[in-house]
């Protein structure tokens, strides 16, 4: 619209100006208003009929030679530039390069202005239509391949959005397997005690036969919800806790890692499944800083805090390879963190580098909190 009015503009300021320069017998030459009125609207619509447009054009300036004028103002080559060039912008490459080659044989031929055209004239009128038209092509690829670009971006942000909603469905799949087995060994212990004291007539009978008969059902119910998702382990393993940590790390350390481990505070007893949780979130971040870290060392602390055990991995960076991380290893950490009410934080070091740390709540109070809210 813009560039339409300003033709119009143009048009207007040369039939008040300089019309006689041009062969008029006067000035103002006011139906050169009229025809910058239908030249602007033409370009105003060029890209909804670019192929009209562009015809109804050279007919405009055929009739303007018509008209005994040898030369076309401004504003008229102006608009024969715009539209060679909306038609390499708008037209598929076939049908483009075929109307553009039509419009400079037309003027090349001197078909328009009816004489033959020096040769110089037709090497300028060549040059700057083909020039005009290529501008457009160029532009016309240009925003394919942003569209290509913008379709390809999309595309791998609903695959990254997949995997990291499968991320958290397998982590989340995994999680229940070990509950499964914690929650079910806890329950069954109480079961057994139960039936002991009942049979020694230790306690009250009635109730300890209430307890081992719920005690019952709780596993028989956990084992048809979770068993599915069971994985067959060999229950004579202990499952691992932070007190394994020391062994993961001397592994490591003796096929030649850096790698230095730090318990702060005073041990307390943790619950199973924060038990593991805190040895999985230790073991994923260490997986991850010794694929990345290259030769820099790796500093791991556990510090028990009130109501709290807190786990923080440290690597310097280094010169190992970046790699390209789908992000799945800090969604799974992140969803063992959150399951029992914890945070969790991971990302680069200010100094160079890569922090983890995740705290996770080791009061039964403080994990009913936070699961209500």
């Amino acid at each position: 619209m813009l560039i339409g009015c300003a033709i119009i503009a143009l048009g207007t300021l040369e039939a008040f100006t300089v019309a006689t320069e041009y062969g008029a017998a006067e000035t103002p030459e006011l139906w050169w208003i009229g025809q910058a009125l239908v030249t602007g609207a033409l370009v105003w619509f060029r890209r909804r009929a670019p192929v009209a447009v562009f015809i109804l054009m050279i007919l405009a300036q055929y009739v303007w030679h018509r008209q005994g004028y040898e030369f076309c103002q401004t504003w008229q080559l102006a608009s024969l530039l715009i539209v060679f060039h909306t038609v390499g912008a708008e037209l598929p490459l076939k049908p483009g390069l075929a109307w553009a080659v039509t419009g400079v044989l037309v003027f090349d031929s001197g078909a328009v202005d009816h004489r033959l055209l020096p040769f110089d004239e037709v090497i300028f009128l060549t040059v700057v239509f083909g020039a005009a038209y290529l501008t457009g092509l160029a532009l016309r690829a240009y925003a394919t391949r942003l569209l290509r670009l913008s379709a390809h971006a999309e595309r791998l942000e609903r695959d990254r959005e997949r995997r990291a909603a499968e991320a958290v469905a397998e982590e989340r799949a995994r999680i229940a397997r070990e509950l499964h087995d914690v929650v079910a060994h806890s329950v069954s212990m109480m079961v057994m005690q139960a039936g002991v004291l009942r049979r020694t007539r230790s306690g009250d009978a009635e109730a300890l036969l209430g307890i081992e008969r719920m005690g019952r059902e709780a596993v028989e119910e956990l084992r048809v919800m979770l068993g599915a998702l069971r994985m067959p382990l060999d229950e004579a393993l202990p499952q691992p806790g932070v007190d394994l940590l020391p062994d993961l790390v001397n592994t490591l350390v003796s096929s030649g890692l850096r790698i230095v481990l730090e318990i702060r505070g005073e041990a307390v007893r943790l619950a199973p499944g924060v038990d593991l949780s805190v040895y999985r979130i230790t073991q994923e971040a260490l997986t991850n800083a010794v694929k990345h870290a290259g030769e820099s060392e790796i500093r791991i602390t556990v510090s028990y805090r009130p109501g709290s055990v807190e786990v923080e991995v440290l690597d310097g960076g280094g010169d190992g390879p970046p790699g390209l991380s789908t992000g799945n290893g800090l969604v799974g950490m992140r969803e063992r963190a959150v399951l029992f009410g914890g945070t969790f934080e991971a990302g680069p070091r200010p100094g160079g580098g890569f922090r983890v740390h995740a705290s996770l709540p080791t009061s039964r109070e403080v994990f009913a909190n936070e699961r209500i809210r």
